[in-house]
């Protein structure tokens, strides 16, 4: 998928850990996990806000664009 999600590393960049980010986004960690480990087909807007909200950051660092050419 030419979608690449960073989560992991802002999580580590902010020293914070999966359960501590699921607690505040009220989401269990398996959810988070199919997330983080980009299994996930998609992601609510409100949700991206979210996390860009307690981590602190922009959707673009969690989001990347890798072209597969």
């Amino acid at each position: 998928m030419p979608i690449v999600v960073n989560l992991d590393v802002m999580l580590a960049k902010r020293k914070m850990q999966s359960k501590e980010l699921a607690d505040i986004l009220d989401v269990t960690p398996a959810n988070l996990s199919i997330l983080k480990t980009g299994k996930a087909k998609g992601i609510r807007f409100d949700s991206l806000a979210a996390i860009c909200k307690a981590l602190n950051c922009q959707p673009g660092d969690i989001l990347e664009f890798v072209d597969e050419e």
